[in-house]
């Protein structure tokens, strides 16, 4: 169920990720009059994010939502909100609705019944679920042995949206308190892509299809899900 496209360079990576997106979110449109497009922040898909954004789409028929979200206002760094408002809703993109999943609420426990009522009016499925991964093997805000991660990684769960609370790092830094999907809710997605870059990362991600503790290597979650296909996507 896993998929490989590697390339030789992030440029190539990039300009097939781009066209495989646009595609997908074409075909949404085509089949319901609408798509979902699950975002998330990081280096790796920016220059694809903002490439997206100057294609001539039909940006007000395709929802734009995050994965995760630290728990920090929109004007404070680390954002996804903040990262996504500057990258991809630009040009073409700007009028495209998003959804965030910050709210005022002082916790993200205390914001995840209200974040869960607005996740669940998206159209689903969602078209594409765009992922990362961290060298801890941590993927959307699913960290290694954090608090409420168990629940979030029931695949039968029903609930889209968990508050979870990682175990401070070098990868979380200060911001340990998080908004993320589920992988209930990533499963709702007809494509969803993976994506690593380096050397270092290759390697996390060969020693994720090897074990079977998602717990330690969460993303052995969505590797090894067997229920809908992944795209892996990698360069140098």
């Amino acid at each position: 169920m896993v998929e490989e496209k590697f390339y030789s360079d992030r440029e190539r990576l990039v300009q097939a990720l781009t066209q495989d997106c646009a595609s997908a979110l074409q075909r949404g449109i085509k089949e319901r009059g609408q798509a979902s497009f699950l975002v998330s922040g990081g280096s790796t898909p920016e220059p694809a994010y903002r490439a997206l954004s100057k294609r001539p789409l039909p940006w007000q028929q395709i929802n734009v939502a995050l994965v995760d979200e630290r728990w920090v206002d929109r004007t404070e760094k680390g954002s996804n909100q903040a990262f996504i408002e500057k990258s991809l809703l630009q040009n073409n993109a700007v009028d495209a609705p998003f959804l965030g999943m910050k709210t005022p609420h002082a916790t993200a426990a205390e914001g995840e019944a209200d974040c869960e009522r607005a996740y669940a009016e998206l159209p689903r499925p969602f078209d594409v679920c765009i992922l990362g991964m961290g060298g801890d093997g941590h993927t959307a805000s699913l960290f290694p042995h954090a608090d409420g991660l168990e629940a979030a990684l029931d695949p039968q769960a029903t609930q889209l949206c968990r508050a979870i609370t990682a175990n401070r790092s070098e990868v979380t830094g200060e911001h340990v308190e998080r908004m993320t999907l589920s992988l209930a809710a990533i499963l709702q997605s007809h494509d969803i892509k993976l994506l690593i870059t380096g050397d270092e990362k290759l390697k996390v991600y060969r020693e994720a299809l090897l074990g079977s503790d998602e717990l330690a290597m969460p993303v052995r979650s969505i590797l090894k899900q067997g229920l809908k296909p992944v795209t892996v996507y990698w360069a140098p």
